[in-house]
């Protein structure tokens, strides 16, 4: 089976990497595309990440309606910090006849060599990085081996950050139309957010 998996914090889930992962999803021919909310983040953020459960939630509301779309809770239940390198392994041991396809924006591309094992991620999994056009993958100067697991999908990005999304509701300014409203409505009646310093906008 072809796979997508699409990690990330998802604080919250958004239009953006709904958008992603659909666009994937058919230009790749995957069978389904795997959100994959992280436990705990293996980089430091500015904020305080909400809980688990609530992105799980969220994400959950936000994928209901596509029938291709799945969320797994896998590094939600592993222990320790959630390292994309792990969940691909867990998951080969799981499902050993998926064919595993890492989607992530060109941004997240760029960092990879600082992720743990990441020649061993290139093994694992596909990667199809979303990108502006025009992107260059050789700026990257990534090792060869792992270019050729790489596919660039270039398409026009949503500019939509889960960062903006948290500092509008900060200031009490609106959030819809940048995620579905199932996840606005969540958003609000869980009051997340919204006794949080503003940040500055660094993140997909």
């Amino acid at each position: 089976m072809r796979t997508g998996i699409m990690g990330g914090t998802f604080d919250p889930i958004h239009y953006a990497h709904l958008f992603v992962a659909e666009e994937a999803r058919q230009r790749f021919e995957l069978e389904q595309v795997v959100f994959v909310p992280c436990g705990v983040p293996p980089h430091k953020k500015g904020y305080m990440v909400s809980s688990a459960e609530h992105r799980f939630a969220m994400t959950l509301l936000a994928t209901a309606n596509n029938p291709f779309f799945r969320v797994s809770r896998i590094e939600i239940e592993r222990e320790g910090v959630s390292y994309t390198v792990d969940t691909l392994e867990q998951w080969r041991r799981l499902y050993p006849h998926h064919e595993l396809f890492l989607i992530m924006g060109a941004d997240s591309l760029a960092y990879l060599s600082s992720w743990k094992e990441p020649e061993r991620i290139g093994h694992l999994a596909h990667i199809i990085a979303a990108s502006r056009p025009g992107f260059d993958l050789s700026s990257l100067h990534l090792p060869e081996a792992m270019c050729r697991r790489v596919y660039v999908m270039e398409m026009p990005l949503l500019d939509i950050s889960a960062t903006d999304i948290r500092n509008r509701v900060r200031r009490g300014a609106s959030i819809r139309y940048l995620t579905p409203d199932s996840v606005v409505h969540y958003i609000l009646k869980h009051q997340l957010y919204r006794n949080e310093p503003l940040e500055e906008p660094n993140e997909f």
